[in-house]
């Protein structure tokens, strides 16, 4: 078993305020601040956007339509289809892409508004022709 190796998790970063953010709560859930109330052998590593890494490209493939679909939830999201039905659900395989909430796919943290006719926080930018 190699539950006690540690691995590194490295994350694209932007800004500091973003930084010190994503380590605290990254460090909080490897703690022990998770729905299994156990430590995480987990380590951030910070890669600044201009690193450039195939595996931070491969990442934000999956991570637009993933993120996009939290942040704006009532929006199509044609690109989500694909990632949601790899996610383990909670009936299995006989209904893929459903369920998963809250077993496959956690967020982290959850977003909240800052009154109920405010956006969230992580507003997505608009504009992009990826964001339709």
């Amino acid at each position: 078993m190699q539950y006690h190796l540690q691995t590194d998790v490295v994350v694209e970063c932007r800004d500091k305020k973003e930084y010190a953010e994503l380590a605290l709560e990254f460090r909080r859930i490897c703690d022990g601040e998770n729905t299994g109330n156990r430590q995480l052998p987990f380590n951030v590593i910070f890669a600044e956007k201009k690193t450039n890494l195939t595996g931070l490209q491969l990442a934000n493939l999956v991570a637009r339509p993933i993120g996009l679909n939290d942040i704006r939830a009532k929006q199509a999201n044609q690109a989500f289809g694909l990632p949601k039905n790899k996610f383990f659900c909670a009936a299995g395989l006989d209904h893929v892409g459903q369920g998963y909430q809250n077993i496959g796919l956690k967020i982290y943290p959850a977003q909240k508004a800052k009154s109920p006719g405010e956006p969230t926080e992580a507003a997505a930018p608009t504009g992009n022709p990826q964001s339709t």
